[in-house]
């Protein structure tokens, strides 16, 4: 293991922007540019209230995540994999059933085939994932250009939804949001009183997938331990990064395990500042713009599609359906503007989730191919490409047998995503409940609030799974 070091000194709080973006960028064109847009669209601002607290509960997940990262200068995978042997293949295929369904790519792609005039989004969708595989495949450091690509995108399309929303929205729709917030919905045709929290007739599996999704979701949640390592955060000071493929550097093994700190008080007491650092951006970043972000989001899709005939079957045309309601509202150029953020937006989550997964499936691969051959060090990078075009590969296939309805595509693989935040819950928590000294452990009102998230998942995900069995018996 080596001699332990203390814990690095913190560094300024501009320097520590980075993982909360890409974390958040992570959901976008899942959770919040499609599927609370879409239940708005049909059922209201009613069930705002499931976004406010998807996303808080993210934001207390990630940070156990990140806990066990700042500690220990690894990923979670690292421990994990050394406590439950199982791991190691539960969370590459978790994480290639659940990533590998192309949802997201093929709403960015049937946007974009709109704007072109495109009848057919197959065949842009197979271009763009083949783009992105060149994208990541070119870059000098993987994380960097994913950090850079996550802030340009996230800096310039919000504060442009931002401003629409604004101008758009009526002084009922920001009424209805803050009541949507604490479950009070509005009239329905099914419901002229309105309803509490959940409309009737909501399907049990897009609400889930909704909510797996305020943010991140699923084994996506936990790369945030790679990035926070990948930044050189806490104990990550004494990490290696991974390099592009076509780099001199990428051939290089690199050590996954992380270097033991040695406690000391003045350790511990730096480990305290951190974590007000990293506490502090991700509730800025992550929590409060990802909540603004889908806030805006349902906001317009309220103003622009809800009791204008758009319907769940009617897939995602409720994106359609708003940037005509902005053109017709202010000015043509400002629809398709619109609609051009919002394929941005996809494609650049679809970059980071393939980004992402390929980081899990890689490290996870990695974990048992050096315990099997024993060896301290791995070129991580030829195995993280690997898994990306196989990815790839598989989006493709799906495609060109024409599974490619975006939103059927985004659910099932939320609901799957579902299920495994509620196992990945229980393996990190119980972890770091055993690994991590007490000085540096979550206190204990922090340890019931995640007992209580997991709880909530497991009842949530069960119920899901019984009322879509039932549809076939």
């Amino acid at each position: 293991m080596g001699a332990k070091k203390p814990f690095p000194k913190t560094i300024p709080f501009k320097k520590l922007l980075g993982p909360s973006f890409v974390i958040l960028a992570l959901g976008l064109g899942s959770g919040e540019v499609i599927l609370w847009p879409f239940l708005v669209a049909t059922y209201g601002l009613g069930i705002a209230w499931g976004a406010l607290l998807g996303i808080t509960f993210q934001y207390f997940m990630n940070m156990e995540i990140e806990r066990y990262a700042l500690v220990k200068g690894e990923s979670v995978f690292v421990g994990l994999n050394k406590k439950f042997k199982a791991a190691v293949p539960w969370f590459i295929i978790s994480t290639f059933i659940g990533f590998g369904i192309p949802g997201i790519i093929a709403a960015s792609a049937k946007v974009s085939s709109h704007l072109l005039g495109f009848t057919e989004h197959k065949w842009v969708a197979i271009a763009f994932l083949c783009f992105i595989g060149t994208i990541l495949s070119l870059g000098k450091s993987v994380y960097g250009m994913m950090e850079k690509i996550t802030k340009t995108v996230l800096l310039i399309g919000t504060p442009f939804i931002f401003v629409l929303t604004v101008i758009l929205a009526s002084k009922s729709g920001w009424i209805a949001l803050a009541k949507g917030f604490i479950g009070i919905g509005e009239s329905l045709a099914t419901q002229p009183e309105g309803y509490l929290f959940f409309p009737i007739g909501i399907s049990f599996a897009a609400f889930l997938a909704a909510f797996a999704y305020a943010g991140a979701g699923g084994n996506l949640n936990l790369t945030q331990s790679i990035y926070v390592k990948e930044k050189g955060y806490g104990m990550g000071k004494y990490s290696q990064r991974m390099a592009g493929l076509f780099r001199k550097k990428s051939a290089k093994s690199l050590k996954l395990e992380g270097t033991e700190c040695d406690f000391s008080n003045k350790s511990v007491n730096r480990f305290n500042r951190w974590w007000k650092l990293v506490s502090t951006e991700h509730l800025v970043v992550f929590w409060l713009m990802g909540l603004v972000t889908m806030a805006l989001l349902m906001l317009l899709s309220y103003s622009s599609a809800f009791g204008k005939g758009i319907s769940g079957a009617a897939d995602i045309s409720f994106v359609i359906s708003e940037g005509a309601f902005i053109g017709s509202n202010l000015s043509p150029i400002f629809g398709i503007l619109f609609l051009v953020a919002v394929a941005i937006m996809l494609f650049q989550t679809q970059l980071g989730v393939l980004d992402s997964t390929s980081r899990i499936m890689a490290e996870n691969y990695s974990l048992k191919k050096m315990e099997l051959k024993k060896k301290s060090k791995i070129n991580l990078s030829k195995i993280y490409y690997t898994f990306l075009w196989a990815q790839i590969a598989f989006g493709t296939v799906l495609f060109l047998f024409n599974f490619k309805s975006p939103l059927t595509l985004i659910v099932v693989g939320a609901v799957i995503n579902a299920v495994a935040m509620f196992v990945h819950l229980g393996l990190v928590n119980w972890m770091n409940h055993k690994v991590l000294p007490k000085e540096v452990q979550a206190p204990l009102w922090r340890k019931a609030v995640i007992a209580l998230i997991f709880l909530f998942f497991g009842v949530f995900s069960v119920i899901t799974i019984i009322s879509q069995i039932g549809k076939f018996f």
